[in-house]
């Protein structure tokens, strides 16, 4: 492991930035960017137009580590070069962002109010290729509707996946999102409080996790991860919050910092010159730096 990411990610002020759309929501972002789905036809054409727009993100000189502490890749992303270097050391060579990549291949159907993760065929594969390619650490998602029994279910297979992560050698990102809209989002906020509490008994004193948390109704209320000495970093996603308002909610969150995906690109296009998007990208990153500095 990096000794230098791991101090970046423990401590290096800035955020996370989810770059890591897949398969499923690649239509979407591009769609948001200006590229409808008739301007390709293959899904080969559809990824090399994310990693160019990925890549005019990542190359803009407003984009380094002064202000962004890590970003999350996709897999394609991973397996790809920016400027003629693999992009995680693009990364940390060229702007010091330590390179994270999402393993999850998305949710099962829901049941019991929650929607687990599926089985990830191949994952040790994956971690070793990942680390071969100077990847710090992993992200994976899972979804929480409803309190109730679906809420441990999703805790537990996360730290099971997790600790095959730590076993390669690589820091897990554990992401048990909530739903904003959730009838029942205090409760389950409750709940996973409770569950995540009681997994990290089960860690090492030298395995390290990361926690990716939806906003809570009450703020400070993962002070107790924000502490936890296992717990190397705890951020929010912005969950479908308008930019402004993820980065209320994180404000008043001590400690805790952003990742978000929508909200950092949230304004960018196609269309516009380098000038107009290296200028949007700016703001946008101003805001969420600075919503991530309390």
């Amino acid at each position: 492991m990096n000794a230098e990411q791991f101090e970046k990610m423990r401590s290096g002020a800035g955020f996370i930035a989810a770059l890591d759309q897949s398969g499923g929501s690649t239509p979407k972002a591009l769609r948001l960017y200006g590229i409808d789905e008739d301007q390709y036809s293959t899904e080969a054409e559809m990824f090399d137009l994310v990693h160019q727009m990925r890549t005019r993100i990542m190359t803009s000189p407003v984009f380094n580590g002064d202000r962004v502490i890590a970003a999350i890749l996709f897999e394609d992303t991973m397996d790809r070069e920016i400027d003629g270097q693999p992009t995680a050391d693009y990364l940390w060579n060229v702007k010091r962002i330590v390179p994270i990549l999402k393993v999850d291949k998305g949710l099962q159907p829901e049941n019991e109010g929650a929607q687990l993760m599926k089985r990830i065929p191949g994952l040790e594969e994956l971690l070793e290729r990942a680390t071969g390619k100077h990847i710090f650490g992993t992200k994976m998602r899972s979804l929480i509707k409803l309190p109730g029994h679906g809420v441990e279910a999703v805790v537990a297979q996360q730290f099971e996946f997790a600790k095959r992560i730590l076993a390669a050698g690589l820091v897990p990102i554990i992401e048990p999102e909530i739903d904003i809209h959730s009838p029942g989002k205090a409760e389950a906020e409750e709940q996973l409080r409770a569950a995540i509490e009681a997994h990290l008994k089960d860690l090492g004193p030298d395995e390290y996790v990361m926690f990716k948390l939806t906003p809570p109704e009450e703020d400070d209320y993962y002070a107790d991860l924000v502490a936890h000495p296992n717990v190397l970093r705890v951020v929010f996603l912005s969950g479908g919050y308008s930019r402004d308002e993820a980065n209320a909610r994180l404000a008043r969150n001590h400690g805790v910092v952003a990742s978000f995906s929508r909200a950092l690109t949230q304004g960018l296009t196609v269309q516009q010159s380098d000038e107009e998007f290296d200028a949007l990208l700016d703001e946008s990153i101003a805001s969420i730096f600075a919503a991530s500095a309390t």
